[in-house]
């Protein structure tokens, strides 16, 4: 079984895999009046393939334990997906490059600090939600159409904070 630690979630690290979403650290202008900020175009949206269109859902997800022992990754070979929490809820994350097998060696583990989404890009291999100490209400954004979207790969890992 690969045992990782789980690691802040910064931008520059999980790059590889898709992108940090966290206005604290974005710009802005302001909009409607001076009374908004707009934190603009903080991930990049793939929707790949026929007939492809953007979703956006809410997801619901229930507490995992820690250790997180996980026995397979999945990715989206058509598309993006983006988990943004809306109460700020913690989330682990597991992330592992794209490509048509799992490199034990490059599979990575990162915590969020509640305030933090990710968008992995399309293809990168990841984990099942995981949020943490409470259920958790996220905003999704991913792709629908046409095609099989959703790959899965066994592969044993544990997970500690």
């Amino acid at each position: 079984m690969l045992e990782l630690k789980a690691e802040p979630l910064t931008a520059e690290a999980f790059a590889p895999f898709g992108d940090v979403i966290d206005a604290r650290v974005a710009d802005w202008f302001p909009i409607n009046a001076g009374r908004t900020r707009r934190y603009h175009d903080l991930a990049r949206v793939e929707t790949l393939g026929e007939e492809a269109r953007t979703l956006i859902s809410i997801f619901v997800s229930q507490p995992v334990a820690i250790p997180l022992e996980l026995d397979f990754l999945e990715r989206h070979p058509l598309g993006s997906q983006a988990f943004m929490p809306l109460h700020e809820e913690r989330f682990v994350v597991v992330v592992a490059p794209p490509g048509d097998r799992i490199d034990p060696a490059e599979v990575r583990a990162f915590v969020t600090d509640g305030r933090q989404g990710v968008n992995y890009h399309a293809g990168t291999w990841h984990a099942i939600q995981s949020v943490l100490e409470r259920e958790g209400e996220f905003l999704v954004v991913d792709r629908g159409g046409e095609g099989s979207n959703c790959d899965e790969h066994p592969v044993a890992v544990r997970v500690t904070l």
